[in-house]
């Protein structure tokens, strides 16, 4: 069944706050075999011209993923999640994510199509800090294989 081209532009409430740790980022950033000083040390994340330490680009994964959840369990969207697979990621950041951050994440559904009996779901989640600064943007295609 064809994904219904009327959710185009549906947002969810925002999810509950999210506050970035220390210890978060080091575990992603070892988890990514990144060693890069401004992920780890303080002192380095400092002498960057940053507050504190930062996060790797794709750390904001760790909550964007859960918020674009929303979207798939949605009745509304009656997507067939045993058919799924990830088809594209992108993030677009307008500040570094750091340690510190009390973040929440908006979920937004972007774009649905079908393509040769395939289904395309496309979300883009906000992330901001939880007085409404912008932080990044994580937009995510899902791929719902057809039948045939």
């Amino acid at each position: 069944m064809a994904l219904d081209a009327g959710l185009v532009g549906r947002s969810y409430p925002p999810s509950a706050v999210y506050e970035v740790g220390r210890v978060a980022i080091a575990q992603f950033a070892a988890a990514l075999g990144s060693t890069d000083p401004v992920h780890l040390d303080p002192d380095a994340a400092r002498a960057a011209g940053h507050p504190d330490v930062i996060a790797p680009p794709t750390f904001a994964i760790a909550l964007t993923l859960s918020a674009a959840g929303v979207v798939v369990a949605d009745p509304d969207v009656d997507l067939d999640y045993s058919r799924v697979v990830h088809g594209e990621q992108r993030f677009v950041h307008h500040r570094p994510i750091r340690a510190g951050d009390r973040l929440i994440a908006t979920p937004t559904i972007e774009a649905v199509r079908s393509v040769a009996g395939n289904d395309l779901l496309t979300t883009r989640v906000d992330v901001a800090t939880e007085d409404g600064e912008p932080v990044c943007a994580a937009t995510s295609m899902l791929v719902a294989r057809g039948a045939a």
